[in-house]
């Protein structure tokens, strides 16, 4: 009986999700009663598994196909990190969707999430981890189209880019099965010999585009507008990082095997420095508060590939602390813009501002969360990008300049957000704007508490949840705890903070305000081009596919007319000349006939006499 405490993460938020569905709709607080309730039972069934190792096998489709499920140190971890942030947001979601007529579906779609990732990072077999990843296809589309009536757009976009992207990841699990000859993720271990390149390319398309990686990401700016807020808190902040870094981790660390100078290692690398970068310029010059966010939540990511693909002690270290420190001050962050967004109305930074006197609790979380992911020491953010460094450096400068230039456009974006929203003077009126309630209060608390924590005794986290989640062969007897960084390292990450805190102070007293801190880097020379095509989304891939598409139907609908212009006009008007000119000939003289009938035989005549020589 042990061995099937497994299956409850999966199933208790799933049966609570079909009690919603049916639960009357008279009936108040039914639904965050029950969203609570199992969300609560959930994180205690993860609590009790952590650590443990379980397999659980079950006879499903045949064909090898077997609802086969691992618990172990790092899917354990996952599992109650997801089942940790789903409470708190669930929490916070009852009293910001307080009277939103989409509050039922959106607790429904959301214990659906829990059970599938859970699902998703308990299997042990390549199809039931499809069945899982594709579900959270469905429950996407679904949170984000609820919002608003115009989200459905947004909804759809993310189902297309992260639906194609998934195709990849099913055609990457057919190869990899079989070139392994085994469906079990446990059993697999190939080379990226031959078709085993393109696997590992196909799988890596599917777990990068999970966790929001460029280019795959263009879905979520959009959404941190459409979307309900808990949404942008929970999944792209924080359940999709998990998910898919754990997915690219496990692929990279476990699935494929390849060297830390190999190609293989390269390519990711190369995509969470290209990522860093260009989202954290694009975080830079938003002017609303949830938008802004959602680039960093973009750029983030890009630390945990970049760290992960090093293949290096200290850069998966670092990756995965990374990971789950993301997750924590990604979702506070959010959770304070959801604050501020239902006690103004709004998250437009242009009608923000004083808001530190009027919400002091957001703005007490806002600067731990800011400070966290900036890397400013000795929040937790700090010693994970520190890791990430350290073995970003080991492999190459330009990934190490990558990551640090990212830390000062970050920290210089953090600190234009919390001046144009906190600290300038109010642009509109905000008499009655008042501090948040107390239950969307405490999951910003705790997590700030716990960013605190986790960078002050930052032992605890890699030594308990991070380590034990990677082979001791990868870790080649290092270990990370305390302050094991490295002090050239850390001493440059004082001047590039440093030297954003100066920038900030420059823009400030050029731009005349927080929200201008940036406009000098915005309308530089050559960036200013850049930045004014990049709102236009002409870097956009979806919108580029989208003028692909409408080229091809063009020329489609062209091709379509010409046959029918052959079929219906030219053939008509050929067969309609044609049985004129003939008719012109019959006109029913026996001389004529006959001169026509002896004209043929002569030729016919003629011809054969011709073969006959």
């Amino acid at each position: 009986m042990a061995d099937r405490l497994i299956l409850l993460p999966i199933i208790i938020p799933f049966i609570a999700a079909v009690f919603l569905l049916i639960a009357p709709k008279g009936a108040r607080y039914i639904k965050e009663a029950i969203a609570l309730i199992a969300t609560a039972l959930t994180l205690a069934v993860a609590t009790a598994l952590f650590g443990k190792n379980i397999n659980y096998t079950a006879q499903w489709a045949g064909y090898g196909f077997d609802f086969s499920l691992r618990c172990y140190a790092f899917s354990s971890f996952i599992v109650l990190a997801a089942s940790f942030f789903v409470f708190l947001v669930t929490l916070y979601s009852t009293v910001s969707l307080k009277g939103k007529n989409y509050a039922k579906s959106f607790f429904v779609y959301l214990l659906i999430t829990l059970s599938f990732i859970s699902g998703a990072v308990f299997s042990n077999n390549l199809v039931l981890m499809l069945f899982f990843w594709e579900g959270l296809l469905i429950t996407l589309f679904g949170m984000i189209a609820i919002g608003n009536p115009q989200a459905f757009k947004t909804a759809t976009k993310a189902f297309i880019i992260v639906g194609a992207c998934d195709l990849c990841l099913m055609v990457g699990t057919a190869l990899t099965a079989k070139i392994a000859g085994t469906l079990t993720m446990s059993e697999i271990n190939i080379s990226l010999a031959g078709l085993g390149s393109l696997a590992f390319i196909l799988m890596m398309i599917g777990a990068i585009a999970k966790s929001g990686s460029m280019p795959f990401h263009t879905w979520i700016p959009d959404a941190a507008i459409d979307a309900p807020l808990p949404f942008m808190a929970i999944v792209p902040a924080a359940l999709e990082k998990l998910v898919g870094i754990y997915f690219v981790a496990r692929f990279s660390l476990d699935l494929f095997k390849y060297a830390p100078n190999s190609w293989a290692s390269t390519l990711l690398m190369s995509v969470g420095a290209i990522t860093i970068v260009l989202a954290v310029a694009m975080a830079l010059v938003q002017k609303d508060y949830k938008r802004l966010l959602s680039y960093h939540a973009i750029s983030q990511v890009g630390y945990m590939i970049l760290g992960v693909g090093t293949l290096v002690p200290a850069g998966i270290v670092g990756g995965l602390f990374h990971m789950l420190n993301n997750a924590l001050y990604k979702c506070c962050l959010f959770l304070t813009g959801g604050s501020v967004e239902r006690q103004t109305g709004t998250t437009d930074l242009n009608k923000l501002g004083g808001l530190w006197k009027k919400m002091p609790v957001t703005f007490a979380c806002f600067v731990v969360a800011a400070l966290s992911i900036s890397g400013v020491p000795p929040f937790n953010g700090f010693f994970s990008k520190e890791l990430v460094y350290d073995g970003a450096l080991e492999r190459g400068l330009i990934f190490y300049l990558a990551a640090v230039g990212g830390s000062f456009l970050t920290a210089a974006s953090f600190l234009k957000l919390g001046h144009a929203a906190f600290i300038d003077k109010p642009r509109t009126r905000l008499d009655a704007t008042k501090e948040a309630p107390l239950a969307m209060l405490i999951p910003m608390i705790v997590i700030a508490a716990i960013c605190v924590i986790f960078g002050v005794w930052n032992a605890l986290p890699i030594k308990a949840l991070i380590c034990p989640s990677i082979a001791e062969a990868r870790l080649e007897g290092h270990s990370f705890g305390g302050f094991h960084v490295n002090a050239t390292l850390v001493i440059i990450t004082v001047l590039v903070l440093i030297g954003a805190l100066l920038n900030h102070i420059y823009g400030v007293k050029k731009g005349g305000s927080g929200l201008k801190a940036v406009d000098h880097i915005y309308h530089a020379p050559v960036l200013s081009n850049i930045y004014g095509k990049a709102e236009k989304r002409f870097f956009d891939p979806y919108e580029i596919g989208l003028k692909l598409v409408n080229i091809m139907s063009k020329v489609t609908w062209a091709v379509d007319k010409g046959i029918d212009w052959v079929y219906n006009d030219l053939s008509v008007k050929v067969s309609s000349g044609v049985s004129l000119t003939v008719r012109k000939f019959q006109n029913g003289s026996y001389v004529r006939y006959i001169i026509w009938a002896v004209s043929g035989a002569a030729l016919v005549i003629a011809f054969l006499a011709k073969g006959v020589k």
